[in-house]
């Protein structure tokens, strides 16, 4: 028989561990979700609306399988990460690159276990921080987040990781605000080096 101290602590345990990770469109598992939950809370976030995007999120899952397919952490597996997005049918504002560097939109990282420690990481990388936490003025309208995580032990990296932030399907996507300065973070990965078994 379950007591009355025993069915609050399972409500508060439930209603707890919820508020812990993103919902299922942030992310292809527990850690995937928990890494977007982290971009979303970090009190640096300049953001004020992120909401998580399912179709984001497939497209991130493919693009690490295909990182790990080739064993490499590389944003131009396929064309630009830009590029990507509009193939899988997402739609990026027009003023978001279209050569094949074009990246206003992707995050990668290789060989971080867990997503604590890709954050770290990514809040390292300067050009990681300024476009995740929305560092540069062009960056704070974006609103959708879509994060990836495949593991593979005999693989070069092991853990693929894919983060997509990026602005969302608006009613008007052909106006086309004033940036002064468009950011291209271009070719900037991270990874960490394993440990020769």
């Amino acid at each position: 028989m379950i007591t009355k101290h025993a069915s609050l602590f399972i409500l508060l345990y439930f209603l707890f561990s919820s508020s812990v990770v993103a919902d299922e469109h942030c992310g292809n598992n527990k850690q995937a979700r928990l890494l977007a939950q982290l971009i979303i809370q970090d009190k640096q976030q300049k953001r004020t609306n992120l909401r998580c995007n399912k179709l984001l999120t497939d497209i991130a899952v493919a693009k690490a399988s295909k990182m790990l397919e080739f064993g490499l952490v590389a944003h131009n597996l396929g064309g630009s990460p830009n590029d990507r997005l509009r193939e899988a049918g997402y739609q990026l504002p027009n003023y978001y690159g279209s050569e094949f560097n074009s990246n206003q939109v992707e995050a990668i990282a290789g060989g971080y276990e867990s997503a604590e420690e890709v954050w770290r990481g990514f809040k390292s990388s300067t050009p990681h921080r300024t476009h995740l936490l929305a560092e540069h003025e062009f960056y704070q309208e974006q609103d959708e987040i879509g994060v990836a995580l495949i593991k593979e032990w005999h693989s070069p990296h092991v853990e693929y990781w894919v983060v997509y932030l990026t602005k969302g399907l608006q009613e008007n996507q052909t106006s086309e605000p004033l940036f002064n300065d468009i950011p291209n973070k271009g070719l900037f990965i991270i990874q960490t080096k394993k440990a020769s078994d």
